[in-house]
C-alpha cells in the first residue's frame, strides 16, 4: 500500500500541472481544478490500470472528465428548459386545457384511446404504432385521423357536471 501511495504521489507531482493546463485549454480555469480532481480520484481508484507513463492516460481520462460534464450542463439546461416551458403562459389555463383532453380522451372508444397514446404519448410514428396494434400503416392512418376527429368533437362537447346534483330538501317536503 505504501508503494501504490508512493507511486501515485509521484505521477500526481509529475502530472499535474500538465492535466491542469489540457483542462484549461479545454474548459477555462473554474473547470479545471475541479477536472484535475476528479481525474486524479479516478487514477487512484484504478492505480492499477494506469500505465507508464502516465501522462496520456491521465489526458484520456480529463478528456472524459471534461465530456461528461458537458453531457450533464446540456441536461441541465434542457430540464431547465422544460421547466420554463412549463410556466410560460398562465398555469391554470394549461391545467384546464389538460383536463379538458383528459375528460375528452376518457369519453373515447379504447380502440380510439390507444391509436391516440401511441402516436402522441408514445411518440412513435404512425408505421410503428401500425405494428403495435397489428394492420397496416394505411389502415392504422385512417384509425388515427378517425380517432383524432372524434377527440375534437369530445372536447368541443361541454363537460358533464363532475359533482351529483344536490337535493333540495325544501322542494321535497313542500
Amino acid at each position: 500500500m505504501a508503494a501504490d501511495a508512493d507511486r501515485f504521489t509521484s505521477m500526481y507531482d509529475e502530472c499535474r500541472q500538465r492535466v491542469w493546463a489540457y483542462a484549461v485549454s479545454r474548459a477555462g480555469r473554474q473547470v479545471a481544478d475541479e477536472v484535475v480532481s476528479e481525474t486524479f480520484a479516478i487514477a487512484w481508484r484504478r492505480l492499477g490500470d494506469v500505465p507508464e507513463p502516465a501522462l496520456p492516460w491521465l489526458l484520456g481520462v480529463a478528456r472524459n472528465v471534461l465530456r461528461d460534464n458537458v453531457r450533464a450542463e446540456a441536461r441541465r439546461e434542457a430540464l431547465a428548459a422544460e421547466l420554463r416551458s412549463w410556466t410560460e403562459g398562465d398555469v391554470a389555463d394549461q391545467v384546464a386545457e389538460r383536463l379538458g383532453v383528459l375528460r375528452a380522451l376518457a369519453t373515447l372508444p379504447d380502440d380510439d384511446r390507444e391509436v391516440l397514446l401511441l402516436v402522441a404519448w408514445q411518440g412513435l410514428a404512425p408505421k410503428e404504432a401500425a405494428r403495435v396494434v397489428g394492420c397496416s400503416s394505411a389502415a392504422f392512418r385512417v384509425r388515427l385521423h378517425r380517432a383524432r376527429r372524434r377527440l375534437r368533437q369530445a372536447m368541443d362537447q361541454p363537460a358533464a357536471p363532475s359533482l351529483p346534483r344536490v337535493r333540495n330538501l325544501s322542494e321535497e317536503w313542500s
